[in-house]
């Protein structure tokens, strides 16, 4: 008969967890002097969405093991996510007409190579099953992910289930990343990690069409290329900070914002070819969008943490997988409540500010859609963005939240808004404790 330690072994091999979310979010009326086809609607309106998903793991060696989520996504965005580059829902689906049936979220098979005998502790969690790994080693990942799973994270603003919700805040806005319209796609991710720095790569898919589901297959024409170099330090004693440095590189099936202009302009009057700028019109295989990210948390007291985004792309062709977003600065904090006795609730705030390029907003004042934003006209100015949370634990893993966004000029648009978006959260998460299935028990 197998000892106990060997049961315990066997069984702690498994991760069995699941999760579930729900956001209710509401504006007020706002001005508007006019609205279009994808404007934030004026007048009052609510929406719920919600998220549910089960992670599941095996380690199959010591080195490897295989990770695969199911997850049903369902409900609604304000105005169905539109309107707004910096959307304040990030669990909204951006295609309101795909099926809320369960998909699979995530398969990967995740291999690591030791480089060093000297090891550290780790927290296991449905990306990772061990609870122990070497300081220098190598971690290659293969299968359905999603991107942002290991690239651009923050440990005060990634996690739109406890943290903030908006995401331009969650992410960088300007980072296009590789996705379908869920979120998701195939690829390869190589990780480096060393005692004081970590170094990544991956290589993914990138969607058919701007917003699609469907990914496109053949890597020589369409791809996603990223790069993050993250380094670990301290500026203060004692307090830990961390920047990551991202680049990515993406190869698709795009539009040229200026090529779409002049086929609506003639000689500068607007009688051209075309009845509306259509981006769609001038989309050509093979074309290249690139940018650049910084991201950096700091420790400041045991309780309380900064952290900060910018993120730049060229703007030239059209925004393909995430936002409308080629500029963003945004700064933030949060503040755990143990001074009140509330040690695992949270607070938190933050400000962004996004921008578009030149080509990319005088499409949109022309009357051009893209596949978040299309006013009918745009009067440019800067999207603001303040959001404002409160988390409270209610009772192992259920927590409550209320949220408060204030859009200034949604959509870049001066001539509407600001609008007011106030949201409550409740999220659920609980995980199987495989020890207690321990032969006896």
């Amino acid at each position: 008969m197998p000892s106990l330690a060997d049961q315990d072994s066997f069984w702690n091999r498994f991760w069995v967890s699941a999760q579930a979310n729900f956001i209710r979010q509401q504006h007020p009326s706002f001005d508007a002097q006019y609205s279009g086809p994808n404007s934030l609607l004026p007048d009052k309106e609510h929406a719920t969405s919600r998220v549910e998903t089960l992670y599941t793991g095996f380690q199959i060696t010591k080195q490897l093991e295989i990770l695969a989520d199911v997850e049903s996504a369902g409900g609604a965005g304000l105005s169905n996510a539109l309107g707004i580059a910096g959307f304040t829902n990030l669990d909204v689906v951006r295609n309101p007409t795909l099926s809320e049936d369960p998909y699979v979220s995530r398969v990967m098979l995740h291999y690591t190579i030791p480089l060093s005998k000297e090891t550290t502790e780790a927290t296991r969690n449905p990306l990772s099953l061990a609870s122990t790994v070497p300081i220098r080693r190598l971690e290659l990942r293969v299968g359905k992910m999603s991107t942002v799973d290991f690239f651009d994270l923050n440990s005060v603003g990634s996690d739109s289930h406890l943290q903030f919700m908006n995401w331009a805040i969650v992410n960088n806005g300007a980072y296009d990343y590789a996705a379908d319209t869920r979120g998701y796609s195939y690829g390869l991710v190589a990780e480096y990690y060393d005692k004081f720095w970590a170094v990544r790569f991956g290589e993914m898919l990138m969607p058919t069409v701007a917003n699609g589901i469907t990914l496109d297959w053949n890597i020589a024409r369409a791809r996603g290329e990223n790069f993050e170099f993250e380094y670990h330090t301290a500026l203060f004693p004692k307090r830990a900070t961390i920047v990551r440095a991202l680049g990515f590189v993406n190869h698709a099936d795009m539009g040229s914002y200026r090529q779409a202009i002049h086929g609506f302009l003639s000689g500068g009057f607007l009688s051209g070819n075309d009845a509306v700028p259509d981006i769609t019109a001038y989309r050509k295989p093979g074309r290249v969008k690139y940018g650049f990210g910084l991201n950096a948390e700091q420790e400041l007291t045991p309780l309380w943490r900064a952290f900060g985004r910018l993120g730049w792309n060229d703007g030239a062709n059209e925004s393909f997988a995430y936002t409308e977003i080629d500029r963003t600065a945004e700064i933030g904090t949060d503040f755990r409540g143990k001074p009140w006795r509330r040690a695992q609730d949270r607070v938190g705030a933050a400000f962004v500010a996004n921008g578009l390029s030149g080509d990319h907003r005088r499409y949109l004042a022309l009357g051009g859609l893209g596949f978040i934003l299309g006013d009918g006209a745009l009067n440019y100015g800067l999207e603001r963005i303040f959001e404002t949370y409160y988390t409270a634990h209610v009772w192992r893993g259920i927590s409550v939240a209320i949220d408060y966004q204030h859009v200034a000029n949604p959509g870049y648009n001066q001539d509407r808004g600001p609008a007011s978006v106030w949201s409550f959260r409740v999220h659920i998460e609980d995980a199987i404790p495989f020890d207690k299935f321990r032969r006896g028990n």
